[in-house]
């Protein structure tokens, strides 16, 4: 049997709408793991969070990995150590967050523990964000004071997406290539070194794991997955799924979220 490797996007994807992994989900990961497949979680959570939900799903045996950061830190579960992370350079960091200032856009950066804010950016948009990925956030005097590069930036907005479309225009225009920008939701906007994202880290994971990427499939549900669904052998959107993701993808799953897409995709896919 060739080894096989399959990449699960979170929120939308693997977890239903409570968060949680259906006893469906949950079954046809063991299956796969069993006869020696390799799974991987795929997120734009931070490594800490990315961790905390592996572990609450139990996958962290081996033959369980992790994409963190929309690709930015690919990480081994058995093993508990980073295989690959790049970071964002301080000095476009700095100026980032200063237009994002200067335009009244909340913006967050990380390091290995917390979420990191400005004290303008105190606010309901950090505690809700916290509190849906169970982090604990720091309010810093400026950004001046991080000493160590971060691996992301986020920027927020829960009511007008138009702003963060500007800004993303903006980033890619004013770096000159350097940095990349793209939504993991309707209302986050993430902000990258050039060239990470979910479907280059599944190439690296595959390289590095030594797996064909012909033996790959990738499931998703919005737009941050698209990279990774163009990547992947088998790209799957689930039912629930964007219309352009839906569009990107090469099969549709017929079940949604809640009701164990994933487990279709392992079932006809994996096993």
């Amino acid at each position: 049997m060739d080894q096989k490797i399959i990449f699960l996007d979170l929120d939308g994807t693997l977890l239903n709408d409570q968060k949680d992994i259906t006893p469906g989900n949950r079954a046809a990961i063991d299956r796969a793991l069993a006869v020696g497949h390799k799974v991987v979680i795929a997120t734009g959570r931070p490594l800490v969070s990315a961790v905390q939900q592996a572990e609450r799903l139990s996958l962290t045996a081996p033959g369980c990995y992790l994409i963190a950061y929309n690709g930015c830190t690919l990480y081994d579960m058995g093993r508990r150590e980073i295989l690959f992370q790049e970071t964002v350079p301080l000095d476009l960091v700095r100026q980032v967050f200063a237009e994002a200032n200067r335009r009244g856009l909340h913006i967050q950066t990380y390091n290995d523990r917390d979420v990191l804010v400005e004290p303008r950016c105190d606010d309901y948009a950090v505690r809700r964000y916290c509190r849906i990925i169970h982090m604990e956030y720091q309010v810093i005097p400026s950004v001046e004071v991080i000493t160590e590069a971060p691996v992301k930036l986020l920027l927020i907005d829960l009511e007008d997406r138009a702003p963060l479309e500007a800004f993303r225009d903006w980033v890619i225009d004013w770096s000159g290539g350097a940095l990349d920008s793209f939504f993991s939701s309707p209302y986050y906007l993430e902000v990258v070194r050039r060239g990470l994202n979910k479907g280059n880290a599944i190439r690296q994971m595959c390289e590095l794991l030594g797996i064909p990427l012909e033996n790959s499939c990738a499931v998703g549900d919005a737009d941050n997955d698209l990279p990774m669904l163009r990547a992947a052998q088998v790209g799957a959107a689930m039912a629930n799924a964007t219309a352009e993701v839906k569009a990107a993808g090469n099969y549709v799953t017929q079940h949604d979220n809640n009701h164990d897409g994933v487990a279709e995709v392992i079932e006809r896919f994996l096993l």
